[in-house]
């Protein structure tokens, strides 16, 4: 395993300000970089813009100003935001930069020197908003395949590059190195593409089409086409061309965080320029899904696109940073929607985390004199804690490595929630009246060295809460990430606490729920209905004859039910309660005349019943055998 993490993001191409989609790649790239950094790695961060081609070209002109002119007014935007998102990047490239236009000139002019680079006629159908050619058999509906917008037929002369050449050369490195696409369906995407002949690719255009590009060293008249060009910054900021030692220590230690869209370009034509070019590949291209909304790509076009420094003004930019790990699994489409956001903000961080927090540190200070107090003698459940919490950095250090972060996150609230349930079953509060300081004092110092030790974890997804949680035990942010104090029993008694920071406000305007019905609410807070409008509602006996867990949800199980005459889809939030094999075969009641709706894209028809209990929840079901459809009276 290296000792050097080199991450970069897709260099973002200037047409319009950052959405979602942008925002996720960029902090999922800064979470991995805190946390390769936290377990003890060497970790460079490149992030940047692509700035040449023909949308560019059009834009500039459709607004009276010069390309660079208008690319300049659009970058701040990148800039600002990353720094809003607090994004911890240690280079931000522009292709404009000379640094770059001299890489993509010497390995232009070293290709074309060895044969690599001919000219040549071409026609083809030509998009120019993916500013790529398509051959016939590519289009739909004779639009382009990518963004369904009409294409042009152009013949034309350029240069190309012997792409061809590298086809079953690529075939066996895919198939030789395992991780060099991930996940493993993309990896299977690519091979089924390159099943297909691989032709040379057309790395110019014309000048007297296109002018915004960087000139072919080899002939004025042409400039590079955009991919060629961009795919080069990867290799342009670690110091190709100008600093031997930087490049050699950071290439090829290279992961390429990228969104699926874009999976050709990064794992077909980049390992082959690469390999012309007689330099190493790097290590893994990473292609993460999309967020959807309303189970719908979001686009400029669609009128969908959610903008990420609203979403940070309104809930603030760590809980935001939060719910795009965590909910996300990477590789998966996601969808977002505010209920989600909320749900999600309220159970995992004001609810789990943000409580512990609260109720810990305000025992101390109230029962202990605001230090946190020297333990005793261990028992069984003190010892189950010190077990968790020392062997959890361990465990999210391998999720890291293996790109699932919204596990490891899981796995940090797993231990918050034993911490609860610690606090729950050890009742500090009864051990002070009673007067057993010994017990009590054992009891607060676990509960505090646990909560300290996955609040350091979550540093790499929430820096600034974490930095203002560090505050709380009278540290700086820098002691509580060092690699000390990742040890149980690192932070000193007496440490003093300073108690009544509350990290995470409850969100009270929570979205109305969908999918399950709880009997947790008190009597008062239930509306009085009267007999008529109560016999609308028919509840039936449903028998369970399928389960499985929503991808990207860990709450939410997807359920088959039999309801006599008909089968049915129900989307529920069972699943930290219930495995799927376990509901197979059980009769359960469900309100089977409610109107469908849609939980995370998929279809829920229906209700199932439940009763919860503080942090139990179970089923409501039917005292022996009968027959699924039967009504309930």
């Amino acid at each position: 395993m290296s000792d050097r993490f080199y991450i970069t993001t897709p260099i973002y191409y200037v047409n319009d300000e950052p959405h979602i989609g942008h925002a996720y790649t960029t902090i999922a790239a800064d979470v991995l970089t805190r946390y390769n950094r936290l377990f003890g790695k060497e970790a460079f961060f490149l992030t940047g813009t692509d700035e040449h081609g023909q949308k560019l070209q059009d834009t500039a002109a459709s607004k009276g100003m010069g390309p660079k002119q208008y690319c300049d007014s659009i970058v701040t935007r990148f800039l600002n935001s990353w720094q809003r998102l607090n994004i911890s990047n240690d280079d931000f490239i522009r292709t404009t930069e000379e640094r770059h236009k001299d890489v993509v000139r010497h390995i232009l002019q070293k290709l074309f020197d060895e044969g690599e680079i001919y000219k040549g006629s071409y026609e083809g159908w030509y998009c120019k908003y993916e500013e790529r050619f398509w051959t016939e058999k590519d289009l739909v509906a004779g639009n382009c395949p990518d963004c369904d917008r009409p294409v042009s037929k152009i013949t034309e002369d350029n240069y190309f590059f012997k792409m061809g050449q590298y086809q079953n050369w690529l075939v066996g490195y895919i198939r030789d190195n395992p991780d060099f696409i991930r996940p493993e369906h993309r990896k299977n995407e690519v091979l089924g593409y390159l099943q297909q002949p691989l032709g040379d690719l057309c790395i110019s255009r014309p000048k007297s089409r296109l002018s915004w590009g960087i000139e072919l060293p080899f002939d004025k008249d042409y400039v590079c086409y955009v991919w060629f060009d961009a795919l080069l910054n990867y290799i342009t900021a670690p110091g190709y061309l100008t600093d031997k030692a930087k490049f050699e220590k950071w290439w090829p230690y290279s992961v390429h965080l990228i969104g699926k869209d874009i999976l050709t370009t990064h794992a077909v034509y980049w390992p082959c320029m690469l390999k012309a070019a007689g330099i190493p590949l790097p290590k893994t291209i990473f292609a993460h899904g999309w967020w959807l909304l309303e189970n719908a790509k979001m686009s400029k076009s669609r009128g969908n696109v959610i903008k990420p420094l609203e979403l940070a003004d309104a809930y603030g930019v760590d809980p935001f940073r939060y719910f795009l790990m965590r909910e996300m699994t990477m590789g998966q489409d996601s969808s977002y929607s505010e209920q989600a956001f909320v749900g999600r903000y309220n159970s995992d961080l004001a609810n789990d985390f943000g409580n512990l927090a609260s109720r810990v540190t305000k025992m101390i200070s109230s029962y202990t004199d605001g230090m946190v107090p020297t333990p005793s003698a261990s028992e069984t459940g003190d010892k189950e804690i010190e077990k968790a919490a020392s062997s959890l950095a361990g465990k999210v250090a391998a999720l890291v490595d293996e790109f699932k972060l919204n596990v490891a996150i899981e796995e940090i609230l797993q231990v918050v929630r034993l911490l609860n349930r610690y606090v729950e079953s050890n009742r500090p509060w009864d051990l002070y009246k009673n007067g057993n300081r010994e017990r009590l004092n054992t009891v607060l110092y676990t509960a505090s060295e646990g909560l300290r030790i996955a609040g350091r974890l979550l540093y790499p997804v929430m820096p600034y809460k974490i930095e203002e949680f560090a505050g709380i035990f009278n540290l700086k942010v820098e002691e509580l990430i060092s690699e000390a104090a990742s040890d149980w029993g690192w932070m000193r008694a007496a440490t003093k606490i300073e108690a009544g920071t509350v990290l995470f406000p409850r969100i009270e305007k929570a979205p109305k729920a969908q999918g399950v019905v709880s009997a947790e609410k008190k009597a008062e807070e239930v509306a009085i209905i009267d007999f008529g409008d109560f016999q609308k509602l028919k509840f039936r006996v449903a028998r369970v004859i399928g389960a499985e867990k929503v991808a990207g949800a860990d709450k939410l199980l997807k359920l088959q039910i039999d309801l006599g005459t008909e089968t049915r889809q129900i989307v529920a939030g069972i699943a930290q309660f219930y495995q799927p094999d376990a509901l197979v075969g059980r009769s359960i009641v469900v309100l089977a005349n409610l109107q469908p709706a849609k939980i995370r894209g998929i279809e829920s028809q229906g209700m199932l019943l439940a009763a919860k209990d503080g942090n139990r929840l179970v089923l409501v079901s039917v005292d022996g055998e009968i027959a699924p459809g039967s009504g309930i009276s």
